[in-house]
């Protein structure tokens, strides 16, 4: 059965008079599965007052209530917020239907967008910009400071690597946590942690470099000290990093893929849907152009475990873009996976045979210039 809301609200004539509504759920919600859910809403507001007053009708579950406030209405309902000591942001996510691939699970494009909704830049990941919000940073360039946007700068990614030990299926719960650092004189890294709420494991990990751009003449810029003092006043005063390994696989050198490479796919044009706000590719639509070359006998049989993406120049809505791959050869592959705990997290280490490295390449078709150089390890599907 459906939840049904029927409100009457009356807008009285002068400013500042309050709307007043009166809802009502009518029906019993069926069982469901006890699991977090995101927050619908019915919201009001008055245009003739000052600073409107919004209500919000909020159904989470079975039960039902109204909020009431001048603060912006996404800020109430988002599900997350920065942690006690406000050095870093959580934030949980159900995986949707139309975020699930041929497995039944979410897509590697999937985890980089709800890493997105929480970040910077270029592609900013979901959980990087809703941590920039909370914080106070401008999202008109992706947590730009107040000195930023005076100067006209953005963040740019430099590089991103994410590994994933186990994908979340149709329905599950994810909790992702970032935060960000200093990265040297000319830019900053910002980490994630991503977990299973049911069970609590650490199922993914990313880590990412940014550097500093010149909106106006797409050149890059050394990080200032006011720009640093702002960036990193909600910073962890010690160093956090979601790979706390030596020798882990975020920090691998990526060799440049050689031609002739043994596949490829030539012509890809990127879509108006794949421009961020700075007006360039997101670095998501990146992913899903290296996955292109990638022969179908792997995607049958195999699931990416790890990426690692170094960005090498903007693309812009009217390039053209040919994907090239090429097995990586076994001396440079090294050792790759199985779960196991590290310092509280999961990781990898070496015995496993079954899996497939790669190399790949995105270039302009016009002239041939790079535009990115990506590796990504992929092992044998589980049994079903």
């Amino acid at each position: 059965m459906l939840l049904k809301v029927s409100c009457n609200a009356a807008v009285a004539a002068y400013a500042g008079d309050q709307i007043q509504s009166q809802c009502r759920v009518l029906g019993q919600l069926p069982t469901r599965p006890n699991f977090p859910r995101r927050r619908r809403a019915v919201v009001f507001s008055s245009p003739v007052a000052k600073a409107p007053l919004v209500q919000a009708v909020v159904s989470e579950g079975r039960a039902s209530r109204v909020e009431t406030g001048s603060g912006g209405l996404a800020d109430r309902l988002r599900s997350g917020g920065l942690a006690e000591d406000g050095l870093s942001y959580k934030e949980k996510f159900i995986v949707r239907s139309y975020e699930v691939g041929i497995n039944k699970t979410a897509t590697v494009e999937t985890i980089a967008n709800l890493l997105q909704i929480l970040c910077l830049s270029i592609t900013a990941p979901e959980v990087g910009c809703n941590h920039a919000q909370s914080v106070g940073y401008s999202t008109d360039g992706f947590a730009t400071t107040t000195t930023m946007r005076k100067l006209h700068l953005i963040w740019v990614t430099a590089r991103m690597h994410i590994e994933i030990y186990k994908y979340p299926a149709w329905s599950d719960v994810v909790e992702i946590e970032t935060w960000c650092q200093g990265e040297g004189r000319i830019g900053t890294r910002r980490d994630w942690i991503v977990k299973d709420c049911a069970t609590g494991q650490v199922i993914g990990r990313a880590t990412s470099k940014w550097v500093m751009m010149n909106q106006d003449t797409r050149r890059f810029q050394k990080v200032s000290d006011d720009v640093r003092a702002e960036h990193l006043a909600f910073a962890p005063r010690e160093l956090r990093l979601a790979f706390p390994e030596d020798n882990n696989r975020s920090l691998k050198k990526i060799s440049k893929l050689e031609d002739p490479a043994q596949h490829s796919r030539l012509g890809l044009v990127p879509r108006r849907a794949d421009l961020d706000m700075n007006q360039h590719v997101n670095n998501v639509a990146y992913i899903g152009w290296v996955l292109e070359s990638l022969p179908q006998e792997v995607i049958d049989t195999h699931e990416l475990q790890a990426i690692t993406l170094d960005y090498r120049r903007e693309c812009q809505h009217d390039d053209v873009v040919d994907s090239l791959t090429s097995l990586e050869p076994v001396e440079e592959s090294g050792a790759v996976s199985e779960l196991q705990g590290i310092n509280g997290y999961a990781s990898a280490t070496a015995n496993n045979q079954e899996c497939l490295n790669f190399l790949h390449l995105l270039r302009l078709s016009r002239d041939g210039l790079e535009i990115n150089r990506g590796r990504t390890e992929w092992r044998k599907k589980p049994a079903l």
